[in-house]
């Protein structure tokens, strides 16, 4: 996956309070730059993130006890992650919440609260997380680039699913993004400014890959494509009861966005569900 030197988030959490004194070491030896949002973004382990994300990182990169049965949705932030979130919930759910039934939990809550992200989520500023009260398996998703997460993970056999999407709409989508993050600071960059910023990034690789614009084109093909990678395929009867179908309608962008927890809702670390639905298109 591409390594992009972004990262979005609210100012509020890309400011060095509440770090510890080993982080505040590292970041003193570690490379920085101006951030699309707020002041600085660090170079740690190949990839740039803001300060109190490293914090979050290295805890989740020691603590973090892999499972065989987990499955991580590791994308680059703006790449579709929010419908894709759905998408797996949805799939891997199917028995035990039935597309069908009026009270889905995609339909009362939204998909990064299902599918919380490891570093920005369950590894932020507190104790380890519990996952006792997670059932199997496991549905987690990070941002972190694929040789920087935990050995544990690298070494186990957790099902990686990974997201990429054309480039330039992924800056578009960023940058608009962004805008609704700073849009009541007076450190706003011009959009020229920020695309110097994203073209400034590395690579890596690794895993069972999906496009956006696949997904877009043959959403059916690939959604069976992806069942099968997670060993739970569509038997022939949910196929001929349209279920395929009804995931696909219920996770589509329109619905998901003027569902009432994604118009008014907002995630604990302050971002508004509606800012992660904006247009959906292809070569936007």
């Amino acid at each position: 996956m591409t390594n992009l030197k972004i990262m979005t988030s609210p100012p509020k959490y890309l400011q060095k309070d509440n770090l510890s004194e080993g982080c505040k070491k590292l970041l003193s030896f570690l490379p920085k730059e101006k951030e699309w949002v707020g002041p600085y973004i660090y170079n740690y382990q190949g990839f740039w993130l803001p300060p109190n994300f490293l914090q979050r990182v290295i805890s989740f990169q020691q603590q973090f006890q892999a499972q065989d049965s987990d499955i991580i949705l590791v994308t680059i932030p703006k790449s579709g992650t929010t419908w894709l979130k759905s998408l797996l919930f949805a799939l891997v759910n199917r028995v035990k919440h039935p597309i069908f039934e009026s009270n889905h939990p995609l339909l009362v809550k939204n998909p990064h609260v299902l599918v919380p992200f490891l570093e920005n989520t369950l590894y932020i500023d507190g104790p380890v997380p519990n996952f006792l009260t997670f059932t199997s398996p496991k549905l987690l998703a990070t941002h972190v680039p694929f040789t920087s997460l935990p050995t544990a993970v690298q070494d186990s056999k957790i099902k990686l699913v990974c997201l990429c999407r054309n480039p330039r709409d992924t800056f578009i989508s960023m940058w608009h993004f962004a805008n609704n993050l700073i849009v009541h600071q007076e450190d706003t960059k011009s959009i020229e400014e920020m695309f110097d910023l994203f073209c400034e990034g590395r690579k890596t690789s690794k895993s069972n890959f999906l496009m956006y614009e696949e997904i877009k084109k043959k959403p059916k093909i690939e959604l069976k494509r992806l069942t099968e990678f997670l060993e739970c395929p569509f038997s022939i009867e949910e196929e001929n009861s349209g279920v395929v179908d009804e995931i696909l309608k219920m996770c589509s962008f329109e619905n998901l966005r003027n569902l009432e927890v994604n118009s008014n809702g907002k995630l604990p670390t302050g971002e508004e569900y509606k800012f992660f639905f904006r247009r959906e298109e292809v070569g936007d």
